[in-house]
């Protein structure tokens, strides 16, 4: 399975949504590695790690996001769980519970429900430590300004609009992670 291939499947490189998608997926895996090698005791799986980085937003093209060229027809919350279907038919299912889980620090069906969410109804919090190793590098990377690495404390200030328990989420994942 090449990530790459995949990703041009549904992103022709030529598009500028490709060269975002693709930018900040490389920087969310960059990181991600650069991470799990300097936390051995960990055991991460480097492999899984990087394939799933750089495929966890390739549901994006099919979302309504102009600034970056994608002109689908979905809310861009949706791209978590859209992305999740795209690989589940690539049969790559692990890939697939990253791509659904990434958003925010994951998103539980009691805040789905409670803010009128437009996606499934049922928790998409990441569980293993591969899934909550790529969601935590994600949080630094904006698709907007992907050279701009944010640092910690604003991670933490753009989480506190989301929610209090994504900061607390956040704060731990640094203590574990960094």
């Amino acid at each position: 399975m090449n990530p790459i291939e995949i990703l041009q499947k549904y992103y022709p490189p030529q598009e500028k949504a490709y060269g975002i998608v693709y930018k900040h997926s490389r920087l969310v895996a960059n990181k991600c590695l650069s991470i799990a090698k300097n936390k051995p005791l960990l055991t991460i799986d480097l492999k899984f790690v990087e394939e799933a980085a750089l495929l966890h937003d390739i549901g994006v093209y099919l979302t309504n996001a102009p600034s970056i060229g994608c002109y689908g027809n979905f809310p861009y919350i949706c791209h978590g769980y859209l992305g999740a279907q795209i690989l589940i038919n690539e049969n790559l299912p692990k890939h697939a519970l990253v791509a659904e889980r990434h958003t925010g620090t994951g998103i539980s069906k009691d805040e789905i429900v409670s803010k009128n969410l437009p996606i499934p109804h049922r928790d998409m919090l990441p569980i293993t430590l591969e899934e909550q190793l790529i969601c935590f590098c994600d949080k630094f990377f904006s698709k907007t300004e992907p050279e701009k690495e944010k640092s910690i404390e604003e991670v933490r200030a753009s989480l506190l609009k989301i929610q209090e328990q994504s900061v607390k989420t956040f704060t731990s994942w640094c203590e574990l992670f960094l």
